[in-house]
């Protein structure tokens, strides 16, 4: 994967290239760009697509300033990684992880078009459910986060309910999975970034004030939302759609939270309507 440097260290992305319309995609907590893959395939040419991996404990080199991985400094990095990029009229894709409405609330945004909020974190649910929240106590406790991490090495402990088990109906693969804990598994750098962000959870009332921010954001928003989520309660996602003055709501069935997982195909085809539709209007 091609590289940038940004303040706060070097990030790894995708880039599929093209002529077409951009969407860049963002992952949650202990994941990467490959959670797009099946996404980017059915999106094919029709959009390029720019997948960072964001140092949230999946990322193959420690940043060099660890004191900016909080959802804020995240936030601020996928800001730099539109400008580094030169990137314009951008759509922004969240899932799972909802701290870039940081971004879309405080820019800068200008390079930003329109955003598809998928399934994230929203309100006052930071971090999300039990396996957000198990990260963030483990963060606490001196060796509880590697002893965590050590512990997806297995399969019953990655399919358990309350944790993993409750992120994707379709099992993401073995394989996928050993890519996205290998690096904090044995780098503590990375585990080091992993809990920075992890403690930098936002106050209910910085969370509040988030809300009241967002609904500035006066560009198209496509709020896509699995019915059976048991991490995103389901009416945040009839609030976003609420919040927003141009957002509009869909809801898709057979998923958890990781829709790009359990229904790419059915999401590819929301957000190639929506960046070709409602952004390009």
């Amino acid at each position: 994967m091609p590289t940038v440097d940004l303040t706060a260290g070097t990030i790894h992305y995708l880039d599929t290239g093209g002529d077409g319309p951009v969407a860049v995609l963002l992952h949650g907590v202990n994941m990467d760009a490959t959670l797009w893959r099946h996404v980017v395939a059915h999106l094919g040419a029709n959009v390029r697509c720019i997948c960072p991996t964001l140092p949230l404990g999946s990322h193959q080199e420690p940043m060099d300033r660890t004191e900016l991985v909080t959802h804020r400094g995240v936030s601020a990095m996928v800001g730099e990684l539109l400008e580094a990029l030169d990137l314009e009229d951008v759509a922004l894709v969240l899932n799972d992880w909802g701290g870039a409405q940081f971004l879309m609330a405080d820019g800068p945004s200008h390079r930003i078009a329109g955003a598809a909020l998928v399934a994230c974190e929203a309100f006052e649910n930071f971090p999300p459910g039990r396996p957000g929240k198990a990260v963030a106590a483990s963060a606490r406790v001196p060796g509880l986060l590697w002893v965590s991490m050590q512990l997806q090495r297995f399969g019953w402990f990655r399919s358990a309910p309350g944790g993993w088990g409750w992120m994707s109906k379709t099992r993401v693969p073995d394989e996928v999975m050993d890519s996205w804990f290998e690096p904090a598994q044995r780098d503590p750098r990375v585990r080091r970034d992993l809990k920075t962000f992890a403690l930098s959870t936002p106050s209910r009332q910085e969370l509040q004030d988030l809300v009241s921010r967002l609904a500035s954001f006066d560009r198209p928003v496509l709020v896509a939302w699995a019915t059976e989520d048991r991490l995103m309660p389901r009416e945040h996602g009839r609030q976003l759609a609420e919040l927003f003055p141009r957002a509009r709501l869909v809801e898709i069935e057979g998923s958890y939270t990781l829709v790009p997982e359990d229904q790419p195909e059915r999401l590819a085809a929301e957000l190639l309507r929506f960046i070709t539709e409602d952004v390009a209007a």
